[in-house]
């Protein structure tokens, strides 16, 4: 059991740690060029992330389906900037797109396998 709840906790931990990161960088540093309406697809992310949280209730094999769900918004939210050009924005590049959604979508991905892994029993020792 400690292992689990162990587990647990450092799968929330990275979420909400992973969350509050992208929404100060969404904030306060622009994910795509400098910030601005371009950004909004990243709120949606945060947007899937919270109503997965939501309907999961914080149940481990929950969460861990919400943090999927997260991962798929991340890449839907690139391909659409990248579709809709938004990689000519001053300040931004295809390079950054791919590279700051492939952050979080390793942050996120690890917080679901870590969710996971504490919805898993407990092997005996």
């Amino acid at each position: 059991m400690p292992i689990t709840r162990t587990t647990y906790r450092a799968a929330l931990a990275v979420a909400v740690g992973s969350t509050l990161l992208l929404l100060w960088m969404i904030g306060a540093l622009g994910v795509i060029g400098s910030g601005g309406r371009q950004d909004l697809l990243y709120v949606g992310v945060v947007g899937v992330a919270a109503l997965g949280t939501a309907l999961a209730r914080l149940r481990p094999r929950g969460m861990a389906i919400a943090m999927a769900a997260t991962v798929v918004a991340l890449a839907v939210a690139a391909v659409v900037a990248l579709i809709a050009g938004l990689q000519d924005t001053p300040g931004a590049s295809v390079a950054e797109i791919l590279g700051i959604t492939a952050m979080f979508v390793t942050l996120f991905g690890l917080a679901g396998w870590l969710f996971h892994r504490s919805a898993q029993p407990a092997r005996p020792s």
